[in-house]
């Protein structure tokens, strides 16, 4: 008869980039339990990140779009069908904290700021800034486990490769312009200037959401450079991460795109206006640089998140970086 495999899940739901970054613990179950099963609850919008990973047994896909409760209620129904040896709650707040009491589980862990954590197996003191990562934070929640720390890794299928192979034919760059938050967002005369002055002599690609294509054509349209092709909306999420592991330098802002650099090892200068590496959500390519402002700005970081506009209305933490450190320095 054989041995029962572990079965464990983990549970965030919030945004790309907490997606990305929680997937540094499949690769921890990876590392210490090889033939454990996982289940992942995410929201529905980013399910494609992760439903061909081999390492997720099963994604749970919670549609946010629909009305909360009987969403809610679907996700915990299915939740309830398995037997969890193991539940891993990433997220901080009530919905998952319900999902995580109601779930069939034999353990359950999380961070001691979800306001149900009282009736988690173990709850882990969630600290936020002083320079401690993300992927510092989710540790912590299976640290007491045993095996170490991992960085987050995305799994490229071979149809994903396939499809931005078209696009490689030569040196290129890719640069993800914008962002949630307008004050995360390097300005878009910044991105033309840049384009315009900038010595590299290969292709740049632009990539975002659909939503993004109509400003992302601005900016290359109000560009002289010619070697610049608007990608939004064209490639998956996935697909942007295929196409930016083989660049020869990626521009994101403190945003998704940067996460996606780092599960893919990409290269990559993440440009910081309002927000700071010491919230914990830095690069974590071998090859990454935080391009920022040097001037002590007392405003800086306005907010955890960004805000929609500039609170003291010069956007200083943004135009007074040095547009010259984006430039692709020669090996040595």
């Amino acid at each position: 008869m054989s041995e029962r495999k572990k079965q464990i899940l983990i549970i965030q739901t919030a945004f790309i980039g907490d997606v990305i970054l929680t997937t540094c613990l499949l690769e921890f179950f990876k590392s210490t339990d090889p033939g454990c099963e996982i289940d992942f609850v995410l929201r529905k919008s980013n399910a494609s990140l992760l439903r061909e990973n081999p390492a997720v047994r099963k994604v749970i896909a919670w549609d946010k779009s629909q009305p909360k409760v009987k969403s809610l209620a679907g996700v915990i129904k299915e939740i309830r069908r398995t037997q969890y040896d193991l539940v891993v709650n990433t997220h901080r707040f009530a919905s998952t904290g319900i999902m995580t009491l109601l779930a069939k589980a034999r353990y359950k862990v999380g961070y001691d700021k979800n306001p149900l954590s009282l009736f988690y197996s173990k709850r882990v003191a969630h600290q936020f800034g002083k320079g401690i990562h993300e992927v510092d934070r989710l540790h912590a929640l299976v640290a007491h486990l045993g095996g170490r720390s991992f960085k987050p890794k995305l799994f490229l299928p071979d149809t994903v490769t396939e499809q931005v192979k078209a696009y490689q034919n030569g040196p290129y760059r890719v640069i993800a312009p914008l962002s949630v938050w307008f004050t995360k967002q390097y300005p878009a005369d910044l991105w033309v200037d840049f384009l315009n002055n900038s010595a590299f002599s290969g292709h740049t690609y632009m990539v975002g959401g659909p939503d993004d294509f109509e400003e992302v054509e601005q900016i290359r349209e109000a560009s002289t450079n010619k070697a610049v092709t608007n990608l939004c909306g064209k490639l998956s999420l996935l697909a942007s991460a295929a196409l930016m592991k083989d660049a020869q330098m990626n521009y994101v802002n403190d945003s998704g795109p940067m996460h996606l650099c780092s599960a893919v090892n990409a290269p990559v200068k993440a440009i910081y206006c309002s927000t700071t590496p010491d919230l914990g959500f830095g690069p974590l390519s071998d090859q990454s640089e935080v391009v920022e402002t040097k001037e002590a700005l007392d405003c800086r970081p306005c907010g955890i998140h960004g805000k929609t506009t500039c609170p003291k209305g010069h956007f200083k933490c943004a135009y007074e970086i040095d547009q010259s450190r984006l430039e692709i320095q020669p090996a040595i």
